[in-house]
């Protein structure tokens, strides 16, 4: 179903298109490096979900796009997630505002067998650095690195106990897959990944 903004300014429709959402983006004037994140975050949710989707799955690969384009459209503002689902949710995109929500804090990850959306969005956020994906090992150095040098050392265990379980997970998910998600993140399209 092809989805619509309303005269009012409420959604009408499931989820919102790639066009959609990059204009939602421009109207929230979400800076263009910010901007270049939530595509490669969608761009590796959706591969992602598409991949199990082939191995008979059934994820909801518009709304994993939608908020995937969504997700840090308000991160240059305080409690971020709470202002982009205040967003969301003032169109009508409820699903996406419950993803959105959790984004930051989501733990701990459902197994294997019961995945859902927000999963798979959350583990996309937490293997791209900026506007790539970079593989759990050199995105959540890159944390650490970043804690540290904000004078917050005393983070590392929590962030590495997160890394272990995020770890568990994509373990699982390549098994399933018979890949790894580097193999399957290898030439992703970051502009046009529903086409690729």
């Amino acid at each position: 179903m092809k989805t619509t903004i309303s005269n009012t300014g409420i959604w009408a429709g499931r989820h919102p298109d790639r066009q959609q959402c990059l204009q939602m983006l421009a109207d929230y004037h979400t800076p263009e490096h910010v901007i270049g994140h939530c595509k490669a975050v969608a761009a590796v949710g959706y591969t992602l979900g598409r991949a199990l989707n082939q191995r008979g799955r059934r994820f909801d690969l518009e709304l994993i796009l939608a908020a995937g384009l969504l997700h840090d459209m308000a991160r240059v503002e305080d409690m971020h997630w709470e202002a982009a689902a205040k967003y969301c949710e003032a169109r009508g995109l409820h699903q996406e505002a419950a993803i959105i929500r959790v984004h930051m804090t989501y733990d701990p990850f459902n197994d294997l067998e019961h995945l859902d959306e927000t999963d798979l969005i959350c583990l996309a956020d937490r293997t791209v650095l900026e506007d790539r994906y970079a593989g759990i090992d050199r995105r959540i150095d890159y944390i650490i690195d970043k804690a540290i040098r904000q004078g917050h050392p005393e983070h590392k265990p929590h962030i590495l106990r997160k890394k272990n379980e995020t770890k568990k997970l994509i373990d699982s998910i390549e098994g399933f897959l018979g890949s790894t998600m580097d193999q399957l993140m290898d030439g992703i399209d970051y502009e046009d990944v529903e086409h690729a």
